[in-house]
């Protein structure tokens, strides 16, 4: 049978392509007859990924709570690979910057919609009991979370309100990372130590956490756009997408969690503390933290009232109908 030009003008391209690989075309057209055809469960490891939720008690709805967080977690991930392109990215390309952003913000907007299956989608005396077998555990220990502040926004932007005027951008890292605002959010009120759960999380992430500061130390996401031309940085999409993108990061999802802390951890007045000992009603309120990645994007009032309106208009509706 004759070989069509079609088919012949790829044979040549895949003969330049693998040249250089010190071995012959004939050699890899013998591994493609002896591959197995390509399944949809073996490409995303089906049977492994469904075999990883492992509960610890016999409550049912323990297995939604571990299946929150690994999606949460790959979402998390997605975030991150997208931080990644637009840092290494070395055109000033405004559409590309905008969408890749815009694809962050996707990511954020299905994670905060879908916390409702946290906020309602649980019993809360299953889960009031299930939780004591997680301790100390916490959410509080997700690393891609930080990682994707690193990534955001110089560790300058992130210390702990109390200290944010103590420290510059000429401060050593070591210094701006021991004073970050999560921190203070896993310490012991009665002792002033810090918990196990901090602990545990220091000294399995530090070490990547410094490594990934250092490596961005001024092309973070926010330096590189302040490294852009005044028009780009001007341009209306762009500056929707990012301010979009604060709002997301360090307003609505901490609002989210805070309905899920009110719907299970707060009831008749009382506070039960969190698996890992953090102080949530101290650590999630975005008006408290103030934590903002892109500071040059909003005046001095929005800075000043950050998160309050939020609250006011659509967090304490929220708690009062989750209560209900």
């Amino acid at each position: 049978m004759a070989i069509s030009p079609d088919i012949e003008k790829r044979i040549k391209l895949l003969e330049e392509k693998y040249k250089n690989s010190g071995q012959d075309l004939g050699s890899y057209l013998d591994g493609l007859l002896h591959d197995r055809y390509l399944t949809y469960w073996d490409y995303i490891h089906l049977d492994t990924l469904l075999s990883l939720q492992v509960p610890k008690t016999h409550f049912p709805d323990e297995e939604i709570f571990i299946m929150y967080h690994q999606i949460t977690e790959l979402y998390f991930k997605l975030i991150i690979h997208e931080q990644k392109q637009l840092i290494d990215h070395k055109m000033q390309d405004v559409k590309f910057l905008a969408s890749r952003i815009e694809r962050i913000n996707n990511y954020y907007r299905t994670l905060i919609s879908s916390f409702d299956i946290m906020i309602k989608g649980m019993d809360r005396e299953q889960f009031l009991q299930y939780r004591m077998s997680l301790l100390p555990a916490s959410g509080f220990q997700s690393a891609q979370f930080r990682m994707i502040e690193i990534y955001a926004t110089p560790l300058e932007n992130l210390l702990h309100n109390s200290v944010a005027d103590t420290y510059d951008m000429d401060t050593d890292l070591e210094t701006l990372y021991e004073n970050i605002y999560w921190k203070k959010g896993a310490i012991d009120t009665a002792t002033g130590e810090k918990t196990l759960t901090l602990k545990q999380f220091e000294y399995r992430y530090t070490p990547r956490f410094m490594r990934i500061a250092t490596q961005v130390k001024g092309n973070t996401l926010y330096e590189k756009y302040l490294k852009l031309p005044k028009e780009i940085r001007e341009d209306r999409h762009l500056v929707k997408a990012m301010r979009t993108l604060d709002q997301n990061a360090n307003i609505n999802w901490n609002l989210m969690h805070m309905g899920a802390a009110y719907r299970h951890l707060s009831k008749d007045k009382t506070t039960i503390d969190a698996t890992g000992g953090t102080n949530w009603k101290q650590y999630l309120p975005p008006s408290f933290q103030k934590v903002i990645f892109f500071p040059e994007l909003w005046s001095a009032q929005e800075k000043d009232e950050w998160g309050k309106q939020w609250v006011e208009h659509i967090f304490n509706p929220q708690i009062k109908k989750n209560n209900a």
